[in-house]
């Protein structure tokens, strides 16, 4: 997740037809033409879903019979970013390894359906900034999250026009610096970058040998020195001096 102070749509609910295009077992989501790539983290890279999450695993939880366990928006932050398993062992870290799993994968279906009704808040100028990108670039989201998640962030916003493919942890069980790789080769980049908030994404970069942009106004930090931009808006910039 990120930082909540530099938001700005909130999206709405009335395309409710729409169907996020998922053809990955055939090589990506669509065919390819563009042989540079932008790829993105999705939370605090794109938007901040923390509340959205939060009100949603509370409420499943709320319906777990004999349950102790709540959840606040400092904690969700605190989990975002790490693979389901992790967030399972940590979070219900009180409970039996299978039931810890149990209960994620219980909050993360309810989660998916919250979310497509109720989204999350895009940080500022995101939809004007990929528009312009995606008539020059290949998009893609590549995030540790379950699978439906992104679909869900897609759906909400009609955002499926701009993006090219995606990837998760949900449905590779892959760590994000190979799914990432994947995305890469499956759609034939010659030249990409990874946007994202966190060390986590700094290190998944790396380990997929492509450069790291910081996604600065998002939750994390990274080492110093790292090309960053200080709001989503700054991307086009920077794309076009590392795809040059």
């Amino acid at each position: 997740m990120g930082n909540m102070g530099n938001t700005g749509n909130t999206g709405n609910t009335g395309n409710t037809d729409y169907k996020a295009v998922d053809n990955r077992e055939d090589g990506g989501s669509r065919t390819n033409t563009r042989k540079k790539g932008i790829l993105f983290d999705l939370d605090g890279t794109l938007w901040d879903s923390a509340q959205e999450v939060v009100d949603s695993w509370n409420e499943c939880l709320d319906q777990m019979p004999g349950n102790d366990y709540h959840i606040t928006v400092p904690q969700m932050y605190g989990l975002m970013g790490k693979t389901m398993t992790e967030i399972a062992y940590e979070f219900f870290s009180h409970s039996a390894p299978e039931d810890a799993v149990r209960m994620l994968e219980e909050c993360e279906i309810y989660e998916n359906e919250y979310i497509r009704t109720h989204g999350g808040t895009l940080f500022t100028l995101v939809e004007e900034t990929l528009a312009k990108l995606h008539e020059d670039y290949f998009l893609a989201i590549v995030s540790n999250c379950q699978v439906g998640y992104i679909e869900a962030f897609l759906e909400y916003f009609g955002f499926d026009k701009y993006f090219d493919d995606f990837e998760d942890f949900g449905r590779t069980g892959r760590p994000k610096g190979d799914n990432i790789r994947l995305v890469v080769d499956r759609n034939g980049l010659e030249s990409a970058f990874y946007l994202g908030d966190t060390m986590g994404d700094y290190t998944a970069a790396k380990s997929a040998g492509i450069p790291f942009v910081h996604a600065a106004y998002g939750f994390g930090t990274v080492p110093e020195g790292t090309p960053a931009i200080t709001a989503f808006e700054e991307l086009p910039a920077i794309a076009g001096q590392i795809l040059a």
